[in-house]
């Protein structure tokens, strides 16, 4: 009989089988077929590396932070910052309100997973919501009236001239709570409640869902159902866009992409990319911090790569360069930002990232530095430059800068944001981060 275990690691952490002992060891996924294929998805896409060993199982985390089950293993990763500084990194990141009604102690421990932060916060956004009233939409509606109502439908009216009715055919325009968005609402309340492990928060939502107005079948949420709610916000319903985006977040982190050129697998869980959350972190401070300077997202770098004309039989495209941050002044490019989840103060720097920031080093006339701005939480981590040489005469053509951003000092500058001592702070912190 297999024994189920629970395991608990950190991001960039590997747990692997200790020899007779440890809860890894001994354990196998050849009698799960399916959590073998979860495993393999998991460990291609990066999500999390499933290594089956002669003494056991193995894992390893990267920058996906959440919970996930495989067979007889049920994984936990955690982020290493926890409690209230990461709650309000999240919702300065992601645009969402103030609305944390939990502990913060409570969900900072390791019995909770991180999902559990999101869904919490979509249980809030939803209540005040619904506090302040759905959005209600206007709709054509033709029937019978016994207490007419809206205007005459003379031609229904014609029709049946000669029968003595109690009742007249009516034109009207209810207002119904029965819109897309509401719909969307609805439908992401119950996905949510799929993925929340602890029953008093399933059941908030079941009974926030309760409140919506739906005919028929309960609905489900989809990627269809998402991007059209999307496109539908306008000025009168900002008032859904967070929630929109907190089940956006959850619907990627269950494994669900939002790309329709991508095949949808749903995962055993939710696994929530911390890659993407610090690079919306960072892009945000920059936008909101940094003054006299414009800052281009996810800038794409023309013509790095070509394929020769006559040298393409299969036709291709070529590969497009983007960094996630190119900085500029007057027309000029003064600084090419990559964020990269992974505490390069601790950790070494990967081939991989440092091959990648030197081509967006030599890709600009104007600027021969790239830089990697990475989380941190030492208080002692410095920037590292390294440069980039000609391998024959030795000369430095280039560098590539590791700069560190400690996540304790970015929560404190964005705390009070009408505080004028920390616009100055705020502005000083951008300048340096950016351009330093």
């Amino acid at each position: 009989m297999t024994t189920s275990v629970a395991v608990s690691l950190q991001e960039w952490q590997t747990l692997g089988p200790e020899s007779g002992s440890g809860p890894l060891s001994g354990l196998s996924l050849s009698s799960h077929p399916e959590a073998r294929r979860f495993a393999a998805e998991l460990s291609e896409s990066k999500r999390l590396e499933v290594l089956e060993l002669s003494q056991g199982i193995e894992l390893r985390s990267f920058a996906h932070v959440g919970r996930i089950q495989l067979g007889p293993v049920t994984v936990t990763v955690h982020p290493k910052l926890r409690g209230a500084p990461l709650h309000r990194l999240l919702r300065y990141a992601y645009g969402l309100r103030d609305l944390s009604l939990f502990s913060t102690l409570q969900y900072g421990t390791a019995e909770h997973a991180f999902q559990e932060v999101l869904i919490e916060q979509l249980a809030a956004e939803v209540a005040e919501l619904i506090s302040r009233g759905l959005h209600r939409e206007y709709e054509r509606t033709t029937a019978a009236l016994q207490s007419p109502r809206g205007k005459l439908d003379f031609t229904a009216y014609l029709r049946n001239a000669g029968v003595a009715r109690a009742e007249l055919p009516c034109v009207h325009h209810p207002r119904l709570t029965d819109t897309l968005l509401n719909t969307t609402v609805l439908a992401g309340l119950f996905f949510a409640a799929t993925l929340a492990e602890d029953i008093e928060l399933r059941s908030r939502l079941r009974r926030h869902a309760e409140l919506f107005e739906y005919a028929g079948t309960r609905p489900i949420l989809d990627r269809t159902l998402l991007q059209s709610a999307r496109r539908h916000l306008d000025r009168r319903t900002t008032a859904y866009a967070p929630i929109l985006t907190l089940l956006e977040l959850l619907w990627e982190s269950a494994g669900l992409s939002l790309d329709q050129s991508s095949e949808e697998l749903r995962l055993p869980g939710a696994l929530f990319d911390m890659n993407r959350f610090f690079q919306r972190l960072i892009s945000r401070f920059l936008h909101e911090n940094l003054s006299g300077y414009e800052v281009k997202d996810e800038f794409r770098l023309q013509n790095v790569f070509d394929y020769e004309p006559d040298d393409n039989p299969l036709g291709r495209r070529a590969p497009t360069l983007r960094p996630d941050f190119v900085i500029q002044a007057e027309q000029k490019t003064v600084a090419v930002l990559d964020a990269k989840y992974r505490d390069l103060w601790e950790l070494p720097l990967p081939r991989d990232m440092l091959y990648q920031l030197s081509l967006y080093a030599m890709s600009f006339r104007d600027c021969r530095e790239a830089t990697i701005v990475y989380p941190t939480l030492s208080s002692n981590a410095e920037e590292q430059r390294i440069r980039i040489n000609d391998p024959l005469f030795g000369e430095g053509r280039a560098h590539v800068a590791v700069r560190p951003v400690n996540l304790h000092r970015l929560d404190q500058l964005i705390r009070d944001p009408d505080d004028v001592a920390l616009n100055r702070q705020r502005a000083e912190f951008a300048r340096l981060l950016a351009t330093s």
